[in-house]
C-alpha cells in the first residue's frame, strides 16, 4: 500500500480546520446578540415564543459592557420591548426613569429560577434595598400576559408591552448578583447598572454611564477617603510630634495638608453629581458640606494667622487646633457613613478601621514620648 500524500494529508488538515472554525462562528453567534446581526428574533427561535409581533422592532445596543440589547417599536399607544442579555445565572431589567436615577424609576426584571423556568416582574425601585423594591409595583402599564422572559442560545430575551403615549426619556439597565436568591421574588441590590438618554424617534442612545471599575462614586469615595480620612490626619500629627525638628515639620505639614484639602475637595465637588434620592444620602451630604467649611476656615485661618509674638497667637492656635480635630472626626464618621450608603463590602469599612487603630496606637506612643520630653 502506498502511503498517503503529503498534499492529502494537508488538504484534510485544512477541512477540518475549516470545520473548526465553522462551529465555532456557529457557537457564538448562538451565544452573542448585536443589532449588526443578521440574526434576528425569529432565526433564533425567539420571535416564535413571544406574545407579539417582533418581526419590526427596531434595535441599538443598549449596554455593551453586559451584552444589553433593546428592540423595540410602537403601535399607537403600546410600546413593545425585548431586552436581549447574555445568561450570566443572575437577573437582567430594564427601567424607565425621567431623570436618570434609578431610585424612583420602574423598571421591569426577569431572570431564570434554578429549574430553568423563567420569570418576569415589575418592579417599583424605590430604594436601594430588597424590602424597597416589592414585585408588582410600578407605573408602567403593562399589557396583561404579554410579560415574560424567554432563555435561548445562553441569552436571555425579556419581553413586555405597555400602553403611554411616550416612554421616559431614560433607560436604566441593570444585572444582578449571580446565583442570587429572590426570596419573595423581592428585587436584591444589583451587581452593575448602567443608564442612557434614549431618542425612540431615531433609534439611538446616547451619554450611558454606569458603575464602572471607577465611576464618578469612587472618585468621590477615594479622593475625599484620601484627603480628608488619611493626609488631614497624619498632617496634624506631624504639627503635634515633630516640632523639634525645625522647620521640616511645618513644610511637611502646610505640604501634607494642603494636599489632602485639594483631594478633599475635588472629593466633594464628585459628591454632588452623584445620585441623591438614596437612604442616608442627606445627612452624608450634610456633614460633607460642613467639613468642607471647616477646611476652608483653616486655609483662611492659614493666611491670617498672627506673629508668634503677637497677644491673640494663643487664642489662634487653640482655635486653629480645635477646628482641623473637629474636621478629621468628622471626616471619620462621614467615611462610615458613605461606605454603608455605597454598600461597599465589609472589607472595605474593615479597612479604614484598621487604619484608625493603628493610627490612634501610633499617636499614642508619639503622645507619651512627647509627655516624657516635656517631663524632663
Amino acid at each position: 500500500m502506498k502511503p498517503r500524500s503529503r498534499s492529502c494529508i494537508n488538504g484534510g488538515a485544512l477541512l477540518l480546520l475549516s470545520l473548526c472554525c465553522c462551529l465555532s462562528s456557529v457557537a457564538r453567534s448562538q451565544s452573542s446578540d448585536s443589532c449588526s446581526s443578521t440574526t434576528t428574533l425569529a432565526s433564533a427561535g425567539v420571535g416564535k415564543l413571544i406574545p407579539f409581533d417582533t418581526s419590526n422592532l427596531t434595535c441599538f445596543d443598549g449596554w455593551s459592557a453586559e451584552g444589553f440589547v433593546v428592540r423595540y417599536s410602537r403601535s399607537g399607544n403600546t410600546w413593545s420591548f425585548v431586552l436581549s442579555a447574555p445568561d450570566k445565572g443572575a437577573y437582567v431589567s430594564v427601567g424607565f426613569s425621567s431623570n436618570g436615577n434609578m431610585v424612583g424609576s420602574s423598571a421591569v426584571a426577569g431572570w431564570r429560577t434554578g429549574t430553568g423556568v423563567g420569570v418576569a416582574k415589575q418592579y417599583k425601585l424605590g430604594g436601594t434595598s430588597a424590602s424597597s423594591c416589592p414585585p408588582d409595583t410600578g407605573s408602567l402599564s403593562l399589557v396583561t400576559g404579554n410579560t415574560l422572559l424567554v432563555a435561548q442560545s445562553s441569552r436571555l430575551y425579556l419581553a413586555f408591552q405597555f400602553t403611554a403615549a411616550q416612554p421616559t426619556p431614560y433607560l436604566i439597565y441593570a444585572v444582578g448578583p449571580s446565583n442570587a436568591n429572590l426570596n419573595g421574588n423581592y428585587l436584591v441590590r444589583h451587581r452593575d447598572y448602567s443608564s442612557a438618554a434614549v431618542n425612540y424617534v431615531a433609534g439611538t442612545t446616547s451619554g450611558a454611564s454606569g458603575s464602572s471599575a471607577f465611576d464618578t462614586k469612587k472618585w468621590h469615595g477615594a479622593l475625599a477617603g484620601l484627603g480628608w480620612g488619611v493626609l488631614m490626619p497624619v498632617g496634624i500629627a506631624l504639627a503635634r510630634y515633630f516640632k523639634r525638628h525645625d522647620p521640616f515639620w511645618f513644610y511637611a505639614h502646610i505640604s501634607v495638608q494642603g494636599v489632602g484639602f485639594v483631594l478633599g475637595t475635588v472629593g466633594v465637588i464628585a459628591g454632588f453629581k452623584l445620585n441623591d434620592d438614596v437612604p442616608g444620602a442627606d445627612s452624608h451630604q450634610a456633614l460633607g458640606i460642613t467639613i468642607l467649611v471647616f477646611g476652608c476656615l483653616q486655609v483662611l485661618a492659614f493666611l491670617a494667622r498672627p506673629d508668634k509674638s503677637s497677644k491673640v497667637r494663643r487664642y489662634w492656635n487653640w482655635y486653629h487646633h480645635n477646628v482641623g480635630r473637629a474636621a478629621v472626626a468628622c471626616a471619620a464618621v462621614n467615611i462610615f457613613i458613605g461606605l454603608s450608603i455605597a454598600h461597599e463590602a465589609t472589607a472595605a469599612r474593615a479597612s479604614y478601621a484598621i487604619f484608625l487603630v493603628v493610627l490612634a496606637v501610633v499617636l499614642v506612643v508619639l503622645e507619651v514620648k512627647l509627655w516624657r520630653r516635656s517631663r524632663s
